[in-house]
């Protein structure tokens, strides 16, 4: 792989709603967003949906019934019947186990039980919909800040050289007591926050970045917790720590949910 990811998933409507633009952009991956003929050895994603006190990997030795876990509540019943029976990769959640002992993250557990959240089956049932490309998780640690998750994709760099597909699956912005269920433009606070985001990613001041409680306008309601945000930090750490970035797409839904994605390639 030449290449990491961020890709806001915002809600999980996106896994039907076809009035969607993000959903359209994730469907067009292979053709718009990969390289022609390129398929990675396995998927490595980091989603705002799993949260631990230090490191953990699933370590899924082959797909079950339980391996879609729908953790989330009061939607239609259409999306508590998709599936995403993905291989699991035990070898590359090994291997991220092993650099981020060797980086001093440890130490790091191996989860047998937990399967893909929907912050990773629901784009990657877009981008990828035969679910026959191998998938792993690592969680990320709320408890720490952006720098310590920037480091952290520091410290899984190798494996881009090693065919995996690293992506972090977060939201530009994610304050759910703010959406809205019509088709008004977004408040100021969140453009105001993610026209900050692009500014700092495209102009790699990734400093600010790590730190963008301190930089960011409207930081607070934009990210009320930072679960969704520290995934970013991940992918532009294991694109080599000052990558060239590329916006990759820009839409919003439920008027403060933005699906700003970006492309991070080693300079």
């Amino acid at each position: 792989m030449e290449s990491t990811f961020f890709v806001s998933h915002g809600s999980p409507t996106l896994s039907i709603d076809e009035s969607m633009k993000a959903r359209h952009f994730l469907k067009s991956w292979r053709s718009q967003v990969m390289p022609p003929g390129v398929r990675p050895k396995a998927i490595l994603v980091v989603s705002g949906h799993w949260d631990t006190r230090t490191p953990e990997v699933n370590v899924i030795e082959a797909p079950s019934v339980n391996d879609t876990i729908y953790d989330f509540y009061g939607f239609p019943k259409p999306m508590y019947e998709l599936k995403y029976p993905a291989p699991g990769a035990p070898s590359v959640a090994r291997r991220v186990k092993s650099l981020l002992t060797e980086a001093g993250f440890g130490p790091v557990r191996e989860d047998t039980k937990r399967g893909l959240d929907h912050g990773a089956w629901i784009p990657l049932l877009l981008m990828y919909p035969d679910a026959d490309i191998p998938v792993c998780q690592l969680s990320l640690q709320s408890c720490c800040d952006g720098t310590y998750h920037y480091n952290m994709g520091r410290a899984l760099a190798p494996l881009l050289s090693e065919g995996v597909l690293i992506i972090g699956s977060g939201s530009a912005t994610h304050n759910l007591r703010t959406r809205f269920f019509d088709n008004r433009p977004p408040p100021s606070w969140a453009s105001d926050f993610d026209n900050w985001l692009k500014d700092a990613v495209l102009n790699r001041r990734y400093d600010e970045v790590n730190h963008f409680y301190d930089k960011a306008p409207s930081a607070k309601m934009a990210q009320p917790m930072p679960d969704h945000f520290y995934p970013l930090n991940v992918a532009i750490g294991a694109a080599g720590g000052n990558p060239i970035s590329e916006l990759i797409h820009t839409s919003w839904h439920a008027g403060s949910f933005s699906y700003t994605s970006f492309r991070f390639k080693a300079a």
